[in-house]
């Protein structure tokens, strides 16, 4: 869910009425999809999101949809380039002080919204204080309440002060996108009209947005970063990745990511799809978890927790579901790097294990129906996950597993708005499958300390372990970052013993683009494929033949 996303395929588009039924570019079948061409500017790119945005303030909905259009639309202080290395946005340079607790922002002079009004460092102060505001439904506020002083001495310079060295202090201006202050000042910001009618600063602004069709996004003639070379992003909302699938062969959208099936058998059975799509794959800074709610019996006993997690099988999940497109996970961060414990392993498959664990429990079949009761009561729950196939087929891999060993679990699909909104802000659940998209920076303060849990927070399962709250706070002010690695191998060391969550995979995005788009860096950076988005161009010949929606 949350995301400080550095490398962001999805997000674009803006719509057109296509004059041909099936979409087809008006090119001869001799277009050679592979030669090179120029750069130029113009064309609509069209994509497929799995979930419509509740809103397009960033902070305020706190799922990815949102983020990925939002991450057009609006500009942060500093950005991660291809590298993944912080350079300014809105920032034309930043000072850090010798005492490491004071940092000095100097911004790009003459910038503006997409309204025409001034862009300064007021609206970056105003953005601090709505964030940090007590009233403000949001998981990031954490992060910025540890600013003590904030401050702007001129139109360009903004300077925040820390009690003491803050080390994701960079990285979290590098993920809070700056708000106007003129059109929002005085606006109960969690229910503003503005989420619906945003007015930003980056590369692209809002030109429409139709409910549960499509957002449509055409270029800022303002554009504090200067201008992007496709003219129109359209976002359609398909949450049905064989409904996406079908649009892609059609012509009908220009990218999605696939899933395991249609990157590894169907399109490179396919000549023609291999002629007209570029594939891509990438481990992106993400993982697919099953969270228990620890407010809920019996999931507040750690004996229960540990006999699902030996239960679940997960290496099955990662070849029937992933066809072995992903990697295992033992820790809440990507695979490899130096955040990820090497000495951690999955909870292996060991339904003895399980067993004896849950008799331990106090779990037998007393009464001969095959499920597992405790003072009469069966142990039986329901899993939530939303409209996503690859966790759904994970949830039916989970529960067939979970009732051989007696327990009994139901499964129900939620539209993901509804989902979020009823159930995860709420806290009315037993069981979700859903997953985290992280920063860069190994801080998981706002997702695993005990402080986390109001509605809108993203400690939503109610973990509490006075370990790792003081892990999680230590690991903030640490600079080292060989200390910091000892202190947050230790923290996922506790995490995986306590199982409040059952790691289930880290799967590789599998982006299919077809190749009128032109400018994708491949191999892709660090950064993943998306990270030169603004750059992508589609060449005149290739475009489709459109009209402009009235």
């Amino acid at each position: 869910m949350r995301s400080h996303s550095t490398s962001s395929v999805c997000a674009l588009l803006a719509l057109s009425l296509l004059l041909n039924a099936c979409g087809q570019p008006e090119t001869s079948p001799k277009t050679d999809l592979d030669r090179p061409y120029p750069s130029e500017a113009g064309g609509t790119q069209i994509d497929a999101m799995p979930a419509e945005p509740s809103g397009l303030i960033a902070m305020i909905a706190g799922e990815s949809a949102a983020s990925a259009v939002a991450s057009n639309l609006f500009n942060s202080l500093l950005k991660y380039d291809k590298n993944l290395e912080l350079v300014g946005e809105l920032a034309q340079s930043w000072q850090i002080s010798d005492d490491q607790k004071t940092i000095t922002f100097t911004l790009k002079p003459d910038m503006k919204w997409s309204d025409g009004k001034p862009l300064t460092s007021a609206d970056v102060l105003f953005t601090w204080k709505v964030v940090t505001d007590e009233n403000t439904r949001t998981p990031y506020g954490a992060d910025y309440k540890l600013v003590k002083q904030a401050e702007t001495p001129d139109a360009l310079t903004f300077r925040v002060s820390y009690e003491q060295p803050y080390a994701p202090a960079l990285d979290t201006w590098a993920g809070l996108q700056i708000l106007p202050k003129h059109l929002l000042e005085g606006q109960d910001i969690n229910t503003t009209a503005f989420a619906r009618k945003p007015v930003g600063s980056h590369y692209y602004q809002l030109q429409e947005w139709r409910n549960g069709e499509r957002i449509a996004l055409t270029r800022n003639p303002n554009a504090t970063q200067g201008q992007a070379n496709v003219e129109r992003l359209v976002s359609r909302f398909i949450p049905d990745a064989a409904s996406q699938f079908l649009e892609l062969l059609a012509d009908n959208i220009d990218l999605m990511n696939l899933n395991p099936i249609q990157y590894a058998r169907i399109v490179p059975a396919r000549p023609e799809l291999q002629q007209k799509l570029g594939l891509y794959k990438e481990l992106g800074n993400s993982y697919t978890y099953m969270g228990f709610n620890l407010k809920h019996k019996p999931f507040d006993d750690i004996r229960v927790r540990q006999a699902i997690n030996y239960a679940i099988d997960k290496q099955e999940i990662i070849d029937g579901v992933l066809l072995g497109l992903g990697e295992p996970v033992a820790s809440p961060y990507k695979p490899g790097t130096r955040w990820s414990n090497p000495a951690l392993k999955p909870y292996p498959y060991d339904v003895a294990r399980a067993l004896s664990l849950l008799k331990e429990a106090g779990y037998q079949d007393h009464d001969g129906d095959g499920i597992l009761d405790r003072d009469g009561k069966p142990l039986s729950f329901e899993i939530l996950t939303n409209q996503n196939k690859q966790r759904e087929m994970a949830a039916v891999l989970i529960q067939r597993r979970l009732k051989e060993i007696g327990i009994d679990a139901s499964i129900r699909v939620l539209e993901w708005a509804s989902f979020v909104g009823r159930y995860i802000k709420t806290g009315d659940f037993d069981v979700v499958v859903l997953g985290w998209s992280l920063s860069l920076d190994p801080d998981q303060y706002g997702i695993w300390h005990s402080s986390q849990q109001q509605p809108g927070q993203f400690n939503f399962i109610g973990y509490n372990n006075p370990r790792v709250d003081e892990l999680l706070e230590r690991g903030r002010f640490e600079l080292d970052p060989d200390k910091r690695q000892t202190i947050y191998h230790e923290f996922a060391s506790l995490l995986l013993q306590d199982s409040p969550i059952v790691y289930l995979f880290a799967g590789y995005g599998l982006p299919a683009i077809h190749k009128r788009i032109k400018g994708i860096d491949n191999p892709a950076p660090p950064a993943g494929i998306g990270h030169n988005s603004y750059e992508w161009y589609i060449p005149r010949p290739l475009r489709r033949n459109e009209i402009a929606v009235e």
